[in-house]
């Protein structure tokens, strides 16, 4: 249902983009938003962008990272800049999606793609 793609490898202070698309039935995506998981750690939080484009973003992220949506390609994007190492972690898309008008939101994760950040 979701597919993310961009991850790498980069140089402390690279960008990388991240891009992750919905498929299949969908009649309507509210929310989406990236999340991300470092070895050892817990999920965290990295961006959220509603339907309307307003954005939400962790504080360890703000001013290097930008989310941003295409409602016609059902897509959502992440550019990363000034990347440091303790980005490094797998990331995961995230959507609330409706597949039909009779249905609620449902809670969609992508497969997750591995950023690493070298210093």
């Amino acid at each position: 249902q979701l597919q993310a793609s961009g991850g790498g490898l980069v140089q402390a202070g690279g960008s990388l983009r991240l891009s992750c698309a919905a498929s299949g039935r969908i009649f309507i995506i509210n929310n989406m938003g990236w999340y991300r998981q470092a070895p050892g750690k817990q999920r965290e939080l990295v961006a959220t962008i509603t339907s309307g484009s307003i954005t939400n973003y962790a504080d360890s992220v703000k001013g290097r990272f930008t989310i941003s949506r295409d409602n016609a390609k059902n897509a959502v994007y992440l550019q990363m800049n000034s990347l440091k190492p303790e980005d490094t972690a797998v990331y995961y898309c995230n959507a609330l999606i409706r597949t039909s008008i009779r249905s609620g939101y449902s809670d969609y994760d992508g497969q997750g793609t591995l950023v690493t950040v070298s210093s």
